[in-house]
């Protein structure tokens, strides 16, 4: 394996790719998220939108500035996308985010022009830095600093992707409607019931009712809404 080319037999569950087609595909670069859960942004543009046939054809799209990631332009054949990523093609007025599936693959669902700009973070660390500002480290490699304490671990907040400013949170608590990123039901959606603290070295446990009762730990249950989900889930339904 080459660092800039990965065999297409090698490539991780998550991505939607033919094993069989071709012997190669692009591998990602390393960035805000990891190659096991992300798609290089040439794969993306080249098999998931069909944009183009070629490695070389992806290339030139890209560098004309066609494309943006999370509102910002995005030249790099090789940029990991992942999870809740804002794909925006302005010229051609498409714009999709990218979420897992009930199979586990990484898939893009359209959203309109208004989703696109506003973007789901979830909390994985927080520090306390100095004047009692506190920095809040996203999912997806970004990070904040505000002086506000009501946020925690766990929530997921809907920020602007112009401004960053926080419209919304919505904390990993009882009743949230949050969807499944990991394990044996990952792309389903579900209502959190309770968290089961484990009072030892394994993660806590997540009790979760979506068109059935079922379990899942703790870190794989991301917060989409209060009463309903804000999102689009490909292939997922509640009850």
């Amino acid at each position: 394996m080459s660092n800039h080319h990965m065999k297409r037999l090698n490539t991780p569950r998550t991505l939607r790719v033919h094993r069989k087609e071709k012997k190669w595909t692009i591998r990602q670069l390393p960035g805000p998220h990891p190659i096991d859960k992300s798609i290089s942004l040439g794969v993306l543009i080249r098999d998931y939108l069909h944009l183009c046939d070629t490695r070389r054809e992806a290339r030139r799209i890209l560098s004309q500035g066609l494309i943006l990631i999370d509102g910002v332009i995005c030249k790099e054949l090789r940029y990991p996308i992942g999870f809740m990523d804002v794909i925006s093609l302005p010229s051609s007025k498409k714009y999709y985010r990218c979420v897992y599936n009930q199979r586990g693959n990484l898939s893009l669902v359209p959203i309109s022009t208004s989703d696109a700009e506003w973007k789901l973070r979830r909390i994985e660390k927080q520090s306390i830095l100095k004047e009692d500002q506190i920095q809040l480290n996203f999912h997806d490699g970004t990070n904040m600093i505000i002086k506000d304490k009501k946020y925690h671990i766990g929530d997921v907040l809907k920020i602007k992707l112009k401004d960053s400013k926080i419209t919304d949170v919505f904390p990993r608590e009882k009743g949230t409607i949050s969807f499944i990123i990991g394990g044996s039901h990952i792309g389903e959606m579900a209502v959190l019931d309770e968290i089961s603290v484990i009072k030892s070295s394994n993660p806590n446990v997540a009790k979760m009712t979506g068109d059935q009762q079922f379990t899942t730990l703790e870190q794989y249950v991301f917060p989409i809404g209060k009463t309903k989900p804000v999102i689009t889930i490909p292939e997922v339904k509640i009850q």
